[in-house]
């Protein structure tokens, strides 16, 4: 960039352009050479694309509810049951659908032994029941 005064009106400007002259022969020579290469054509194998149905979607079954009273006592939907029946009942009900199992709700009283709701909880691991959520 060169400056020059010009009388009394201050420094002026010029820009050189000659370096911009040829950078843009250079960008044009490279356009040149490489244009007649884009012309052949490249096969790509692209993934095609699959109609799927979608997915039915099914009525999950009624939720099971769990009770745990202050007496240690499991209700299963509100009938009393032993202990030691509960996991052949959690996986008869698995065995009926295992895509679409019930929801186990458990809800267990404050006053209620842990040992009892850790029972309860490895005969519904045991059972492979997936959907298990506690309640109040």
């Amino acid at each position: 960039m060169a400056f020059s005064t010009g009388g009394n009106k201050g420094p002026m400007a010029e820009i050189n352009v000659t370096p911009l002259i040829d950078v843009m022969l250079v960008l044009l020579i490279i356009f040149i050479v490489t244009a007649p290469i884009m012309t052949y054509p490249i096969e790509v194998a692209l993934p095609q694309r699959v109609i799927n149905p979608p997915p039915v979607t099914r009525e999950p079954p009624p939720p099971i509810d769990l009770r745990i009273d202050a007496s240690n006592q499991v209700y299963w939907n509100n009938g009393p049951v032993a202990l030691a029946n509960l996991q052949q009942m959690m996986e008869t009900e698995v065995q009926r659908d295992p895509t679409n199992q019930p929801e186990l709700r458990i809800d267990a009283s404050g006053d209620s032994q842990y040992e009892v709701l850790t029972r309860v909880l490895a005969a519904a691991k045991n059972a492979d029941m997936k959907k298990i959520n506690f309640v109040q």
